[in-house]
């Protein structure tokens, strides 16, 4: 049973990762791994995740312009992302938890240090059929390992220069798909012992992420989204680095 103040410190970060993602439409997961993670092992907070990032990442995928484009240009991203994900969330779960929130805290520094720089590049056209499966593989992998799903999605994504919407909902179709894969990676490899109980903690956590995500929204529309961005990745960095360096000593 987890105390009051367990509950409300989980309550606190779903709605900062909620606000997070409506101010600049992404960022939920990354946000409450990363905090959740300083409290709790990687598996278990990757568990409280998955209603909250499943559900708004469903509701930014569905209401854009391009599903079934999106989903017949990525579909080799997508199985990448599956199959890397299942395969790799036996190092989030197994005995290397160490491991685990070591490589959590070197995603999330390494997520911050690109938001940063606004480093981009661009993917021909011709290359898209190789690197689509290449990328989802390894977002795949760093999922499973930490339950964070933006690296190397997230850049990969912004280097096929597609349009804002199309972007937006690219992002919820990968999401949306690593969210699903690291809930069959969870259970296959035992995290989920307690499903019942995990799963109502995972939609209790979605009431505060909805209303995080609504405040951020409107926050959005009277604040510098350039400002916020960068308070938000120098956030990332430091708790990043808290992490890595937690885990390694």
């Amino acid at each position: 049973m987890l105390s009051a103040g367990i509950l409300a410190w989980i309550g606190a970060v779903f709605l900062a990762a909620g606000l997070v993602k409506g101010v600049v439409g992404m960022g939920l997961p990354t946000v409450a791994m990363g905090l959740l993670a300083v409290t709790m092992p990687p598996a278990e907070a990757a568990a409280l995740l998955l209603i909250p990032s499943l559900i708004t990442n469903l509701w930014q995928l569905f209401t854009g312009p391009s599903f079934g484009g999106l989903c017949k240009r990525l579909w080799t991203m997508m199985a990448g992302i599956m199959l890397g994900t299942v395969a790799g969330a036996g190092v989030l779960t197994g005995a290397h938890s160490g491991a685990a929130s070591a490589g959590l805290g070197a995603a999330l520094v390494l997520y911050a240090v690109l938001g940063l720089l606004k480093l981009g590049f661009t993917t021909p056209a011709r290359h898209e059929a190789l690197m689509s499966p290449l990328v989802g593989i390894a977002t795949g992998l760093v999922t499973g390992a930490t339950g964070v799903f933006v690296i190397p999605a997230v850049p990969y994504l912004q280097s096929l220069r597609l349009k804002k919407e199309d972007l937006i909902q690219a992002l919820g179709l990968s999401f949306t798909v690593s969210t699903a894969a690291l809930a069959i990676g969870l259970f296959r490899t035992g995290a989920l012992a307690s499903p019942t109980a995990q799963l109502t903690g995972s939609i209790l956590a979605l009431l505060p992420a909805l209303a995080g995500m609504f405040i951020g929204q409107a926050l959005r529309q009277t604040m510098s989204v350039e400002t916020f961005r960068k308070v938000f990745f120098v956030g990332l960095l430091a708790l990043g680095a808290y992490l890595a360096l937690e885990a390694l000593w």
